[in-house]
């Protein structure tokens, strides 16, 4: 008789895929590869970073930091495109190697193209986030210039709203932060 044992990818075995540009997360025993991002996947990320950067900076609240690496217990690892941490948190979640393994408050996922991608950020890392305890999670189209906006309730993470151009943005988490949605995307 044949059975067939899926594999349970763990975090020791991230150590041996090569270095070769390609970014590995695993999610529930899942190993998810994908390649560098498009220009505008990047460019949102860049414009992001540059107001969250500055709000921070001025309200010495917290830090935003690209594309870090998070290392959950129980073999999940993922690199979200975008995080926000309020000091606190930051203070008791980083590891002796430098990644976060504690959730931040806001995560952000630019879509990368693909229905298997989409999936990835809209379904399956949401389902992780909310089990791990992240308070915002924003979900960003480039293509269609909307932003998902998913806030920690009773539930989880539901959908609270999709912004649109005509938009700004703004977060319980991130006091007197605004971004109008059209300059994200311009």
């Amino acid at each position: 008789m044949l059975y067939y044992q899926s594999t349970r990818w763990t975090s020791a075995d991230l150590e041996l895929l090569p270095d070769n540009g390609n970014r590995y997360e695993i999610i529930d025993g899942e190993l998810f590869v994908t390649r560098a991002p498009h220009w505008k996947h990047q460019r949102v990320i860049t414009r992001l970073i540059q107001s969250l950067g500055i709000w921070s900076s001025q309200s010495k609240l917290g830090e935003v930091v690209t594309t870090p690496g998070i290392v959950f217990p129980d073999d999940d690892n993922v690199i979200p495109d975008l995080v926000w941490i309020s000091n606190d948190r930051l203070a008791r979640s980083l590891d002796e190697s430098g990644h976060l393994v504690a959730a931040p408050e806001l995560v952000v996922e630019v879509l990368s193209a693909g229905s298997d991608n989409e999936r990835r950020d809209r379904e399956v890392k949401r389902k992780l986030y909310t089990i791990r305890g992240v308070q915002e999670y924003w979900v960003i189209d480039w293509k269609r210039q909307q932003i998902e906006v998913f806030r920690r309730d009773s539930n989880g993470l539901p959908l609270i709203g999709t912004l649109f151009c005509s938009d700004v943005l703004t977060s319980p988490l991130l006091p007197n932060f605004e971004q109008s949605i059209a300059e994200v995307f311009s």
